[in-house]
């Protein structure tokens, strides 16, 4: 696929192009029934970070920092579902992608973050994104905004699929050595639609993680 990485600037495109063939699209089903691919893969207990920081997570059990510099934004303009779980696993969701940009600018995807909030798939998925940034000499700066979220639940609502759309029209790569910000026109390709098939620790606290990723590029319904 000739996008960005998880994603930067078309600029990038030959190196990303690698990044998301075989994620494939998700089945696109809303009952609570049908089955969410991933919702199998068990979760894992996080290994503790430092210190919390007071970032989006910093209130979690586990105390995993979230935080990211300044010049990278990641806004979620969603709202909150109903469902406890689901919400829960929507506010996780979010920490899956500040855990994989806080490894961008970290430069390594051993960060306490990632395997906090990813397992199985969902965590191979993180981690080869982190390498294709760290490997490409690059770091981001800008606004990824997150949207038009939904979630769905398994019967016996330790899984939820979390569905939304990302803008990254405003959000580039940047070189480490140089410091160049790496923008391109603005096109279909900013568009994204991801599927991130959410799973519940059994730890007895409430944390989830990123078993599977789901993602349509270009996508024309995200504009």
């Amino acid at each position: 696929m000739n996008r960005r990485t998880m994603p930067v600037t078309a600029a990038l495109a030959a190196t990303a192009a690698l990044l998301l063939t075989g994620c494939g699209g998700g089945d696109d089903g809303d009952s609570k029934d049908d089955k969410i691919a991933g919702a199998d893969q068990g979760a894992e207990k996080p290994k503790k970070s430092a210190e919390p920081s007071g970032a989006p997570a910093g209130d979690k059990p586990d105390g995993v920092d979230v935080s990211l510099p300044k010049d990278m934004n990641l806004v979620f303009d969603w709202d909150k579902p109903g469902d406890k779980n689901e919400a829960a696993a929507m506010a996780d969701a979010a920490n899956f992608f500040r855990a994989i940009y806080r490894g961008v600018d970290k430069r390594t995807a051993k960060d306490a973050a990632v395997p906090a909030y990813a397992t199985g798939d969902g965590l191979h998925y993180a981690e080869t994104q982190i390498k294709e940034w760290i490997d490409g000499g690059w770091t981001a700066t800008g606004t990824l905004r997150h949207y038009e979220a939904t979630t769905r639940s398994t019967t016996n609502g330790n899984a939820v699929e979390v569905a939304f759309c990302a803008d990254s029209s405003k959000f580039y790569g940047k070189e480490i050595k140089t410091g160049k910000v790496l923008k391109t026109k603005n096109s279909i390709k900013d568009f994204d639609y991801y599927k991130i098939a959410m799973v519940k620790v059994p730890t007895g606290k409430d944390l989830w993680q990123a078993s599977k990723v789901f993602v349509e590029t270009k996508a024309a319904k995200c504009q």
